[in-house]
Formats: structure tokens, C-alpha cells, sequence
């Protein structure tokens, strides 16, 4: 069927069903079925290649022998059908015994139905909906490698991206760090609050050109790590990979931060890191007694930042989407972060972002950190960074701001590409507006480690109509706690007052 058409048509069979309220059920009930359907999918291939292949799930538990409707009138529907998924299905998958020795492939099964709910409530609309994820012909390489709409389909369905800064990556951005990161065969790479896969994926595209071998292919084939804290965006990450030909997914279903970071080894460690970390949430106690005394914040995304640090092997390099709240932050554990990526680390490039890139679901400003771990040719005794270089990526001709019917685009980042290659300072000295500038690392020391530079100029204001006033006002007001943030941090730093958050 039409990818177009299959989030639409789940979505008005599913509005009528008691059980679904509201978006996130309603993801979570496809994300569970769509596995099962990509799973069976993938068995079809492994009993092609393994004439011995024995599936992990129990036979009347693998979809093509209760899901199938062939026509028949014998397809399970109504309460029979409410009573197998209730009943038998889910206890059955929850309950797999899952040991050291049992394969990737198999174990994902288990991991992906620990915390999933079926929510729907009435057995002939069920029926409906299996019936429309059946129909996808995932057999078929062109609409196989089309599912990744299906996922953009999904999210865009959503009213909001979560209450702690899940909001999701749009694919021209992790398109673009992927392929500037410059990923090579034999190198693994990290995400650690993976979502869905969107960076994952990514990597996998740009590392794909370079495969010329079987031996290549092997190795790109083990070349991702990811772990995703919530169930329904997990499931996806594992369907989209199993998708993309990675039949045992190294993806975890866990809480990167709950993991002393001073306990990783150099095995615990990756050549990539690329990342969009959660951000605006607040950790308790526990979770930030993980991390050293002088780098525990109750930020989410500083934290993220410290356990990068602290995975980043010897010569590797990391791209992290981050607010605008990390650059001008003052307080001791964002300047004490801030220093260590100064002292052990290349901190080479920070590109300043549009603040709608991830409208509709917030216009928080972002931007992309670039930094190795290694040192920088020239720098000074006690630092591995020499030079910092700012770059603010502005809004296309045209645009005002990204939005759902106007997202970001892959054309868009090319002032990034061309400016990369040639880096060259950009500064309106006239109209005091820096685009481009370089810093050393003394100069960033002297201002207390601000790396809020290159900022977007003060808007023009403009008279709205009402409707749109309103719809502004509210997009706006999100960014209203980070602008808070920073007036208190300077004023602070003027009365030479620290406060521990």
C-alpha cells in the first residue's frame, strides 16, 4: 500500500477503539505489531540462508500464524483474537528466557516486548489494523527501504515530542554530522539516547558507500551501539534496524545514566559518537552520584555530556546537538565541563543553529559541538584544544522559520559543507554581527568559558495578525526559561555569586 496512506489509515481505525487515548498509545500499539511483522519478515530470509534455523518464538506466537488473514473466514478476530494477544502473546514474548549465549537477534525479542502494552480494547478493529501493517510488502526492496517515511509519518503524527526534550533529529541534520564525522570501515559508533535510530541510521548510510568487501561488510554490520531509555521509541530504533539489513541490532533497552562512568574501560569506549542528548529534564540524586563530584548537574543534557567525555576512545570524535543553555552557562558544573572539554579534548567547531529547526515541537535553540579526543597540533601545555571555530548556520532565502510543512532540508545545510572546507571569519564589524570567528582557547578561558558567540541578531519586530500573535507567543514562550537562564547567569557573574543547582 501507499506508505502515505498507512499511518493515516491506522490512525482513523484506531480513533474508534476505547482503549487508545491519545498519540503516544496509539504509537506504542503500532511500534509492537510493526516489529512482529519486520521480525517475521526477517525469519522468512534466516530460514532461506539456515535450512536448521529454529525461531526463539514459540510457533503459535510468530506472526504469519496468528496475524495472516488469508480470506478464509478463519483468521482470528473479535474477543477470540483479544484473548490470544492478551493472553498468549504478550506473556509468552515477556517471558522468553533470555541468557549470555543467546543471539543478539533472538534476545531482541524479549528486550522489545518488556514494557509494551497492548491498549486496544475491541477485537474487529484490532483485526483491521493488523490487517494494514500485513499488507506492507516489506519483501519488496524498494518499499523496504522506504519504511524510514512510515517512521517520519509516525512522529510528525505527534502533538508533542515528550516532556524532557525528546525531540526528535530531522534526517537532514543527522545526515549532514554523519557524513562530516566521515565515518570509516572498521570504526563503531555510539549514540546513547538513541530514539528511534535517526543517527544510527545515518551512519549506517554514509559508512554503506564505503563497503567494497564481504569482510567490509561484516564490519559494518557490528559498527553501531545504541541504548534508548523509553519502549515504543526503542522498538522502532530495533525494527529500523533489522530494516536495514543489521540482523543483530547491538541496541539496549536501558538507562544510559545509571552507569558509574569512572568504571568504563578502553572496551567500554568508541571510535564516533553522535548524539541529540534529551534536554530541559531534571536527574535526582542518584543518578547524578554516578559522575564525578565536580561534573554532577541536574541537567540532563550536561550529564549526557560528561558520560560522551568519558566514552570518546583515544582519537575519536563526537558531533552532540545541545542548547543554547550549555554555551552561556555559568554554573560550576556546566564551567567545570566546559574546561575538561578545553584541557582533554580538540574542541575544534560549534555551529550555532536556526532556533525552529525542531518546530513544531520546540524553538530552543541548538547547536553542534565537533570535538576529537586528541590534541590539537600547536596547543598549549595543559590543553588539547588550540582554536575554537564559531559558525552560525542563518535561515534560507525565504524562510522565516522551519515548520512541520517547511522542514529542514538537506540543501540547507550546505553553507555549513562550504564553509568547513574553507574556513574563513565572517565578521560585520559596521553592524557588529560576527557569522564566522575563531577563538583560542586563552580567549575562551578569559571571557569564563561563554561559548555563546556568533549569536542570531535581535529580530525586527513585526505586527502580526491575531492568529498568528498567538501562535508565535506560544512557540516562544519555550525559549523563555533559557532566556531567563541567561540574564541570571550574568548577572551573577557580575556580583561574582555562585549558586549550585
Amino acid at each position: 500500500m501507499a506508505l502515505n496512506n498507512f499511518v493515516k489509515s491506522i490512525r482513523n481505525i484506531m480513533r474508534n477503539d476505547a482503549g487508545i487515548n491519545g498519540d503516544a498509545q496509539r504509537i506504542e500499539q503500532i511500534a509492537w505489531m510493526l516489529f512482529l511483522k519486520v521480525y517475521d519478515e526477517k525469519e522468512n530470509d534466516w530460514e532461506f540462508d539456515d535450512e536448521n534455523y529454529t525461531s526463539f518464538i514459540p510457533e503459535n506466537c510468530r506472526w504469519r500464524n496468528w496475524a495472516k488473514d488469508n480470506g478464509d473466514g478463519e483468521a482470528l478476530t473479535a474477543d477470540k483474537l483479544l484473548d490470544f494477544v492478551n493472553n498468549t502473546l504478550f506473556p509468552t514474548l515477556k517471558g522468553l528466557t533470555v541468557t549470555p549465549e543467546t543471539p543478539m537477534r533472538s534476545a531482541i525479542v524479549r528486550t522489545t516486548f518488556e514494557d509494551a502494552n497492548q491498549y486496544m480494547k475491541d477485537g474487529v478493529l484490532l483485526r483491521q489494523v493488523i490487517n494494514v501493517i500485513d499488507k506492507l510488502d516489506l519483501g519488496d526492496y524498494e518499499e523496504s527501504h522506504a519504511f524510514g517515511e512510515i517512521y517520519e509519518s509516525i512522529l510528525k503524527e505527534m502533538q508533542s515530542a515528550g516532556s524532557a526534550g525528546e525531540f526528535y533529529t530531522p534526517r537532514a541534520l543527522t545526515d549532514f554530522m554523519a557524513n562530516i564525522i566521515d565515518p570509516k570501515i572498521g570504526e563503531k559508533m555510539a549514540d546513547f539516547a538513541c530514539g528511534t535510530g535517526g543517527f544510527i541510521t545515518s551512519w549506517l548510510k554514509a559508512l554503506e558507500k564505503k563497503v567494497k568487501t564481504v569482510e567490509d561488510q561484516e564490519k559494518y554490520t557490528k559498527s553501531i551501539y545504541g541504548i534508548e531509555k523509553k519502549q515504543f521509541p526503542y522498538m522502532l530504533c530495533v525494527t529500523n534496524m533489522l530494516l536495514h539489513g543489521i540482523d543483530s541490532p547491538h541496541v539496549m533497552h536501558d538507562n544510559s545514566l545509571t552507569k558509574d562512568v569512572l568504571n568504563y574501560t578502553d572496551e567500554d569506549k568508541f571510535d564516533v559518537i553522535l548524539m541529540n542528548p534529551p534536554y530541559g529534564g531534571n536527574e535526582k540524586n542518584d543518578t547524578k552520584q554516578h559522575f564525578p563530584s565536580d561534573l554532577r548537574s541536574s541537567e540532563t543534557a550536561d550529564l549526557f555530556m560528561v558520560l560522551i567525555m568519558y566514552r570518546l576512545a583515544n582519537g575519536g570524535r563526537a558531533a552532540v546537538i545541545l542548547p543554547d543553555g550549555f554555551l552561556f552557562g555559568t554554573d560550576n558544573a556546566k564551567l567545570a565541563i566546559k574546561e575538561k572539554l578545553l584541557r582533554e579534548f580538540n574542541l575544534h567547531t560549534i555551529i550555532r543553529l536556526p532556533g525552529s529547526i525542531f518546530a513544531p515541537y520546540t524553538s530552543i535553540a541548538t547547536n553542534i559541538i565537533f570535538f576529537n579526543k586528541e590534541k590539537a597540533e600547536g596547543a598549549e601545555e595543559g590543553f588539547c584544544t588550540k582554536n575554537t571555530w564559531f559558525y552560525r548556520l542563518d535561515m534560507p532565502e525565504g524562510y522565516k522559520h522551519f515548520s512541520k510543512t517547511k522542514p529542514m532540508r538537506a540543501e540547507h545545510c550546505q553553507p555549513i559543507i562550504d564553509w568547513w572546507n574553507n574556513r574563513q571569519e565572517i565578521i560585520d564589524s559596521e553592524n557588529n554581527d560576527e557569522k564566522s570567528r575563531c577563538f583560542t582557547t586563552q580567549q575562551l578561558l578569559d571571557i569564563d568559558c561563554n561559548f555563546d558567540q556568533c549569536k542570531f541578531p535581535k529580530e525586527e519586530e513585526e505586527i502580526l495578525p491575531p492568529a498568528e500573535l498567538l501562535s508565535d507567543y506560544y512557540k516562544k514562550r519555550a525559549t523563555l526559561e533559557h532566556e531567563i537562564d541567561k540574564t541570571l547567569s550574568e548577572i551573577q557573574k557580575i556580583l561574582g555569586i555562585t549558586i549550585e543547582k
